[in-house]
């Protein structure tokens, strides 16, 4: 049995008393020798009812606990070798006994009761029970209590009022009077109070000043003293579960980007500060504030998106269900918003499944609205819970609409397809395997009933270890009768032995990924054509020992299986077996190809394997010409039903570093080669060109080969020092890689942990834009010189022709 120990009281220097919970309904009481541990003694008391596992000890041989029923509480004495306990109905002490309850032990034989919408001061009397001090009615927060002197302790509450927070300061000698009570006004977008860390401090007079660590309910920071809000962190940005991005406003021609960020007062004010600086006027405060505008109005930071596509909004999701929008060019965060629907003092539990999505993204005769984001989520863990959304305004945070849904949310499919008001359709896949189409509009339902003969999707229950396919129907099975509600067929499954192979990671090609070429051409003048099929799935399996930590299974016990699957047909494309590989599996798939990382157990290293597919079906049109002008195979019909003709080419490589996240580069138009975004084990991006990663690189390539520009085969991955992106940084608790392509053949890089990192990278360097450092004054300077030399020469020309006539 498992002992929780809640007291131990030395005897001299011989024995000691230990009291402990064994299981939920008793009691253990242990007399040991402090010399050698040897029970001397042990006495067990059975309570009825059980305990739910909330104990607090009140004083040296008191302590309280809370039943498993919830309804009462019992204060247990004991007395040497003897156990005595009295029952306290929680309804007596507490008239709201609605959420969870929490004891939390003060000081001096005080303890509160915190409920989810009050918290009541409890002070023991003696052993018959407890009476109440006081209660706060409204949501609040209590400290931990905080030794002052030897004989007093003080704590603090901190509880709403409106649109302001009362923090308070108690004795625990003196409930009825307040050492400090303060209010002050803070912002309810980050939501109540959930914890307070109280800390004291010596003032010049000697006496006792506090200041209070408030946690609020979006995770946010604030340091409360002298009835003020000392400083604040937006600490919820350590809690990123998902992002997406949003480009911003368009600058118009004769329209001041000060209209777009400030109104006319802040304009104004801006330019006078500006002048009194330029006219030497200002002092040390507007200096600063000068600098400060300046440094706000420069080029990256502005509010409106530049010709390269650099400057955007990161759109994040935190795990308190808080929305916050970063710009790029520095960081800062625009705007926050603690989503309504998803606050768990509303609705009674933590959100969860919490996922964002661009849900408008206006062109052509919406480009005047503003884009939007839609945030999805749900409390609780079981699948048949109902979901709920909130559609944002990306540039300002305000929600524009929410729902809590009469269904639950298990998957969600965000289609390609748009409606008239460019609103994107997405489908919400229910715990019945009904598909739900948002937006519920006549518009959008048009065009899903258009393309919804096309459209398939499948599902990977890795608990059930089966993978399945469906096409959409036109009918729902539900009873009511809702248009926009469809149900599916289940075309094909795959179940995986349990016994042999456990699922451990699927990946699939990004919606938005572009590709530039169709086909790649080798040094001998060989056309290979990609497998650029958007239904391919990679699923990668481990045998039972190989699934858990390194080091649990020998080599012959492990194993991994990668699969390549057509999500239509469920067809399986292509099966490769590592003997000896051992998870964990980290795996991206773009293009035609994929690369996942796994450890080796028999050659004690990690190795990242890559595999490639190709298209035999067009291997005999070899005309270049068609393929440049794009008119080959143009009558030739693409569908999933039909057998395809496969050549696949796949090689492992030793990699030196285990892997946390994997991710690709994505650039706009998809010219630039593809580089691997690793994320390594000591919380850093490392930057490795996809050609190290080439399945056709040999020890000794031809001569074709190497100007084709196949590096020489080598046993293991190079990494090279300035590959890392995040160069001598590290992303603490580095969890996921995010890549967002620009404008130009860039891309985005945001990484996020408990830090957060953004870099702009280059995989092909910058051979489409011109550096930061790139002198335009030596181009102008070297543009006069020679328009000058042109005139020069011009007329000195013209004037030796004319001597030359006269002779």
């Amino acid at each position: 049995m498992l002992y929780q120990a809640l007291m131990g009281q030395f005897y001299g220097k011989r024995s000691f008393l230990l009291m402990g919970l064994a299981g939920s309904s008793k009691l253990a009481l242990y007399h040991l020798s402090a010399k050698t541990g040897e029970i001397l003694k042990d006495i067990q008391e059975s309570l009825p009812g059980g305990l739910l596992g909330e104990t607090v000890l009140v004083s040296d041989n008191v302590l309280v606990a809370l039943d498993k029923a919830r309804s009462s509480l019992l204060v247990i004495e004991f007395k040497g070798e003897r156990i005595s306990y009295n029952k306290v109905h929680v309804s007596d002490l507490v008239q709201d006994l609605s959420g969870s309850l929490e004891l939390q032990s003060l000081s001096n034989g005080v303890i509160s009761l915190q409920t989810s919408s009050s918290i009541s001061l409890l002070k023991l009397k003696g052993t018959d029970g407890l009476e109440v001090l006081q209660r706060f009615d409204q949501p609040a927060a209590v400290s931990d209590s905080l030794t002052i002197t030897e004989k007093e302790a003080a704590f603090a509450v901190v509880q709403h009022l409106g649109s302001e927070i009362e923090f308070i300061v108690k004795s625990t000698s003196d409930l009825s009077s307040e050492i400090i009570k303060e209010k002050l006004v803070i912002d309810q977008n980050r939501g109540n109070v959930e914890k307070v860390f109280l800390n004291s401090y010596i003032r010049t007079d000697r006496s006792h000043g506090f200041r209070a660590l408030v946690v609020m309910e979006d995770h946010s920071l604030l340091l409360i003293q002298q009835g003020e809000v000392v400083w604040s962190r937006e600490d919820g940005l350590a809690s990123i579960v998902d992002v997406t991005t949003s480009e911003l406003p368009v600058e118009k021609d004769g329209v001041s980007v000060a209209d777009v960020e400030h109104n006319l007062f802040e304009w104004l004010k801006g330019h006078m500060l500006k002048l009194k600086g330029s006219l030497m006027l200002a002092n040390a405060d507007e200096v600063a504030a000068i600098q400060a505008m300046r440094l706000k109005s420069s080029e990256k930071n502005k509010m409106t998106r530049d010709h390269n596509g650099f400057r955007k909004l990161l759109v994040v999701l935190t795990k308190a269900g808080k929305v916050m929008a970063l710009h790029t060019g520095d960081g800062r965060v625009i705007w926050s918003k603690l989503v309504p629907s998803l606050r768990a003092s509303r609705c009674g539990g933590v959100p969860s499944a919490l996922r964002i999505y661009q849900w408008q993204v206006p062109h052509h005769s919406v480009m005047r609205e503003n884009p939007s984001v839609l945030v999805v989520g749900k409390f609780g863990a079981e699948p048949s819970i109902p979901g709920v959304f909130s559609i944002l305004d990306s540039y300002s945070g305000e929600e524009l609409n929410s729902m809590k849904l009469d269904h639950s949310v298990v998957q969600i499919i965000p289609l390609t397809l748009k409606d008239s008001s460019e609103q994107q359709l997405h489908l919400f896949v229910d715990s019945d395997s009904n598909a739900h189409l948002y937006p519920k509009s006549p518009d959008a339902l048009n065009v899903f009933l258009h393309e919804m003969s096309n459209l398939y999707f499948y599902s990977v229950d890795i608990q059930a270890n089966v993978i399945k396919g469906y096409s959409l129907q036109k009918s729902c099975n539900l009873n009511v009768g809702d248009e926009y509600c469809f149900s599916t067929k289940e075309l094909w499954f795959i179940i995986f032995p349990s016994d042999s192979e456990r699922i451990t990671i699927s990946e699939t090609r990004k919606m938005n990924e572009v590709v530039h070429t169709q086909a790649k051409i080798s040094g001998d003048h060989d056309v290979m054509y990609k497998y650029l099929s958007k239904n391919l799935v990679f699923v990668a399996t481990l045998s039972p020992k190989a699934a858990v930590d390194i080091g649990s299974a020998l080599p012959e016990e492990a194993s991994l299986v990668a699969y390549l699957i057509d999500a239509v047909t469920g067809r399986i494309l292509h099966r490769v077996t590592h003997h000896g590989a051992q998870g964990p599996v980290h795996a991206v798939l773009s293009e035609n190809w994929v690369v996942y990382h796994y450890f080796n157990l028999r050659a004690h290293r990690f190795e990242m394997a890559v595999i490639e597919i190709y298209d035999q079906s067009r291997a005999g049109n070899k005309d270049v010409t068609k393929l440049i002008l794009g008119k080959h195979n143009l009558l030739a019909p693409i569908t999933s039903y039909a057998r395809p003709e496969v050549a696949v080419k796949s090689q492992s490589y030793f990699f030196t570093h285990s892997v946390k996240a994997m991710a690709v580069t994505q650039t706009a138009k998809g010219i630039t080669s593809k580089q691997l975004l690793l994320g390594t084990i000591g919380d850093q991006v490392l930057a490795l060109d996809k050609r190290y990663l080439d399945p056709r690189r040999s020890v000794n390539p031809t001569q074709q080969e190497k100007e084709e520009g196949i590096i020489p085969l080598t046993d293991s991955l190079p990494i090279i020092p300035q590959s890392f992106v995040t160069h001598s940084h590290q992303v603490e608790a580095l969890r996921a890689i995010v890549s967002i392509p620009a404008k130009l053949e860039s891309t985005i890089v945001f990484t996020y942990g408990v830090d957060l990192f953004y870099t702009q990278l280059a995989p092909s360097r910058t051979y489409d834009s011109l550096t930061d450092e790139f002198s335009y004054a030596l181009l102008l300077i070297t543009i006069a010189v020679l328009v000058a030399a042109i005139i020069g020469t011009w007329i000195w020309s013209e004037k030796k022709e004319l001597r030359d006539k006269w002779r």
